[in-house]
C-alpha cells in the first residue's frame, strides 16, 4: 500500500494542528575508559629509558607460617627492643639499630628478662670475643665497669691499657698472689657490728668459703672419680676455718687465713678441733680425713703452688673502668690447672663484690668458662652460685663458650654435674648465639629450644659473615650484625698470633 492510501500517522497529524512531538534522544556516544593496568613484558619494555633487561630478575621464595607473616607487605618486623643502653649493631630484620640494654631488660615488664646474665656461644673467629668488648666498651658510657675474672688467652689486655689501666697477671714466678679466702669488704668495720650483724656476715664468708673449698676438693680425681666432699668434710672445714680465723673463739678482730693454714691446721690438729669435730682422737681425725688433706695438699704443693697460697699481694682499683687478671701463663700447666685457678678468682671476685655500693654495676666476663665446669659437679655449683647472685648484686655475668654442649662436659651423661650444667642456661635471659657448623644445629634446637628458622640463622646466615648473631632476649629471637668502630676493630682484634705467623 502506498503512503497516499495509509494516511497520515500520529506525529504527522499532531504536526498539522500546531503539536511537535518530542524527539527521540540520541543514544550517549560510548566514551573507553583507561587501562589501570598494562600488560609489560618480564624484561621490561624494550623502549629507551623503560628499564629493558636481557635477563629476567631472580624471584625470592620466603617460606613461613601464618603467624610470621601476619601482613604480605613491607616484610618489615618492627624494633621489638627499647633504644637504650649500648647501640651494638644492625637489626637486620627491621632494618634499625639494634640496643643491648641487659638491667633495663630485667625492669621492662613487657620484656621477657627476669636475669641479666649473659651467654654468648660461637665457632672461634665468628665474633664472639669483638661482641663482647663492644659490648663492655659501650656499657661504659652508662657507667658500667668491667671485671674480667680471668683472661686465659690475654685477649682484654689491650683494652686495658686503652684506659690506662694495667691487667694484673697471674702465673709462675711472677709477684700477683690472690688469697681465694680472703674476707674481702666484710671485714671492714667488724669490731663495732652488733651480734646479729656480725652473724649474718659470717653466714655469707663462711658460705663462700666452703664453695669454694667444696669445688677445690671436688675437683681432685681418685681414679676416674672425684675426691668426695661430704657433711663430714664441711664440718671440718668449717670448724678448722673458724678456728684460724679467731671467729670460734669469739674475736672481735678476725684474722685473715688463706690454704696452705687450713691444710697445715688439719694435718696436725689440736686436741680441741678434734674434740668440736667428735673424733675419739688424732687418729681416728687423721684417718677420715686423708683425702680432704691429700686434695688440699695438691693445691699448695701442685702446678698452682705459689699463686692461690698466700696473702693477696696486688692492691685492685675498683674504680677504675676496667680490671683484668691474665692467665695466659698457666696455659702450659693444662685445661685443669686454669680450671682450678678460676674458681679461685670466682670466689675471690665473689667476695669483693659483696657490699657494692648502690648503683656500682659491673660487667663480669668469664672467658673459656667451660674450662671451670669440667673441675666436677662442685665446681659447677661453684659457677652456678655466682649466676644466681647477679641479680642481688646488679652485675651482669657475661659467660663465654664455644657452643651449648661445652655444658655437657662438666661430667658424664646422666650425672649430677651435667644436670646442674643444664640448668645454668635457663639462668641466662640472654644468650648470644654467633655462627656454628651445621653438626651444632641438633644442640641448638634440643638444648635451647630453637626452631629450625631460628637454628638456619645461626648455621647459615651467621657463618657468612663476622659479628653476625642471633641474640635471643628472652622468648624473643634478633638477628643482629654487630658493627664496630675502627679504633674498636684495633682492640678487639684476637689474631696477632696468627698473623705473625702468616
Amino acid at each position: 500500500m502506498s503512503s497516499k492510501t495509509r494516511g497520515r500517522d500520529m506525529s504527522r497529524l499532531l504536526a498539522d494542528f500546531g503539536h511537535d512531538l518530542p524527539a527521540v534522544p540520541a543514544p550517549p556516544e560510548a566514551v573507553k575508559e583507561g587501562r589501570l593496568f598494562r600488560h609489560a613484558p618480564r624484561r621490561g619494555a624494550r623502549t629507551r629509558g623503560r628499564g629493558w633487561a636481557p635477563a629476567s630478575a631472580p624471584v625470592s621464595t620466603w617460606r613461613m607460617t601464618s603467624d610470621q607473616a601476619p601482613v604480605y607487605w613491607p616484610f618489615i618486623s618492627s624494633p621489638g627492643l627499647p633504644p637504650t643502653g649500648a647501640q651494638m649493631g644492625i637489626d637486620v630484620l627491621s632494618g634499625g639499630s639494634f640496643f643491648a640494654d641487659p638491667l633495663g631488660w630485667v625492669l621492662n615488664d613487657e620484656i621477657s628478662v627476669t636475669n641479666p646474665n649473659i651467654f654468648s656461644f660461637g665457632k672461634p673467629g665468628r665474633g664472639k670475643s669483638a661482641t663482647t668488648k663492644a659490648f663492655c666498651l659501650r656499657m661504659m658510657d652508662f657507667g658500667y665497669r668491667v671485671l674480667v675474672i680471668g683472661d686465659p688467652k690475654d685477649e682484654y689486655e689491650a683494652l686495658c691499657r686503652f684506659f690506662g689501666v694495667e691487667p694484673f697477671a697471674i702465673g709462675q714466678g711472677l709477684s700477683t698472689r690472690i688469697n681465694p679466702l680472703s674476707f674481702g669488704p666484710l671485714l671492714s668495720d667488724w669490731e663495732s657490728l652488733p651480734a646479729d650483724q656480725a652473724q649474718a656476715r659470717a653466714a655469707i664468708v663462711f658460705a663462700r668459703w666452703l664453695t669454694l673449698v667444696r669445688g677445690l676438693v671436688g675437683s681432685q680425681r681418685i681414679g676416674d672419680r672425684h675426691v668426695p666432699f661430704g657433711p663430714t668434710e664441711e664440718t671440718v672445714v668449717q670448724a678448722a676455718l673458724g678456728y684460724l680465723t679467731g671467729y670460734s673463739k669469739g674475736s672481735s678482730r678476725l684474722r685473715e687465713t688463706t690454704i696452705p693454714e687450713l691444710w697445715a691446721a688439719l694435718n696436725d690438729p689440736t686436741e680441741e678441733l678434734i674434740r668440736d669435730c667428735r673424733y675419739s682422737g688424732e687418729r681416728q681425725f687423721l684417718d677420715d680425713t686423708r683425702l680432704l688433706r691429700d686434695a688440699l695438699a695438691q693445691l699448695v704443693k701442685g702446678a698452682l703452688a705459689g699463686l692461690f697460697d698466700d696473702h693477696t699481694t696486688i692492691d685492685v682499683d675498683w674504680s677504675a673502668p676496667i680490671q683484668s687478671l691474665s692467665l695466659s701463663r698457666l696455659e702450659p700447666l693444662g685445661d685443669e690447672a686454669v680450671g682450678v685457678a678460676l674458681t679461685c678468682l670466682n670466689s675471690w671476685g665473689r667476695g669483693m663484690r659483696e657490699m657494692s655500693a648502690p648503683g656500682d654495676v659491673r660487667i663480669v666476663v668469664r672467658d673459656e668458662s667451660w674450662k671451670q665446669l669440667r673441675l666436677g659437679p662442685e665446681a659447677v655449683k661453684s659457677f652456678d652460685a655466682d649466676l644466681r647472685l647477679s641479680r642481688s648484686s646488679g652485675d651482669i655475668q657475661f659467660a663465654v663458650a664455644h657452643k651449648p654442649s661445652d655444658m655437657l662436659s662438666a661430667g658424664d651423661t646422666g650425672s649430677q654435674a651435667v644436670a646442674i650444667a643444664k640448668d645454668l642456661l635457663h639462668l641466662a635471659d640472654i644468650k648470644i648465639l654467633h655462627g656454628q657448623d651445621l653438626g651444632v644445629a641438633e644442640e641448638l634446637e634440643k638444648m635451647l629450644g630453637l626452631g629450625p628458622l631460628s637454628r638456619d640463622v645461626v648455621t647459615r646466615w651467621a657463618m657468612q659473615g663476622k659479628g653476625r648473631a642471633l641474640w635471643c632476649v628472652g622468648d624473643q629471637n634478633y638477628k643482629v650484625q654487630t658493627v664496630l668502630h675502627p679504633v674498636e676493630q684495633d682492640l678487639t682484634y684476637t689474631n696477632e698470633a696468627i698473623k705473625g705467623a702468616a
